[in-house]
């Protein structure tokens, strides 16, 4: 009876490093050209991000081969910045644009790329391991209208809640 419990933690812990139906990591990743910043073009809402404006994303190497990231936003109630600093792996091939972060001791969540401006490594579409998760990120704090609507229109028809993006402040 003792190991139900250590069990269950192991299928809820691994249950969120998992894809969600009908998402399918990018293959040909490159982790170097997906290093350094990344700015936060649109989300769905979650409690971490409520009331943050100048979202960013910044990823390096980490001495154990796996991706320090550091995500900083300035909240504006409170007038300051805030920053959390976590690290990520690779669940598979390091080829597929598909990481568990942890952000907190050894509670890893799933970083999907569901797709990726290949030739540039400008813009990335993000989920983790249910579709309440999703970002748009890119190398400027802006983007154009055809990415932007290549997104929404991509993340509505893989079921993503496309009416309930936010769209941060980047100035």
């Amino acid at each position: 009876m003792q190991l139900l419990p250590l069990f269950l933690l192991i299928v809820l812990l691994g249950g969120c490093v998992s894809v969600p139906q009908n998402i399918a990591p990018v293959d040909g990743f490159e982790l170097n050209r997906y290093l350094g910043k990344w700015y936060e073009i649109a989300r769905l809402d979650h409690s971490f991000e409520r009331g943050l404006a100048n979202i960013t994303a910044e990823y390096s190497l980490r001495a154990d081969g796996g991706v320090k990231v550091v995500n900083k936003g300035f909240a504006v109630a409170d007038n300051k910045w805030k920053e959390a600093e976590g690290k990520a792996y690779f669940v598979g091939s390091p080829q597929e644009g598909y990481l568990k972060v942890s952000f907190f001791g050894p509670f890893y969540g799933a970083y999907i790329v569901f797709e990726l401006d290949k030739e540039d490594y400008q813009y990335a579409f993000i989920t983790s391991y249910d579709k309440s998760y999703l970002w748009l990120l890119a190398r400027t704090p802006t983007v154009s209208d055809e990415v932007l609507s290549r997104f929404v229109q991509k993340s509505g028809e893989l079921g993503f809640a496309t009416d309930k993006l936010i769209f941060p402040k980047q100035n």
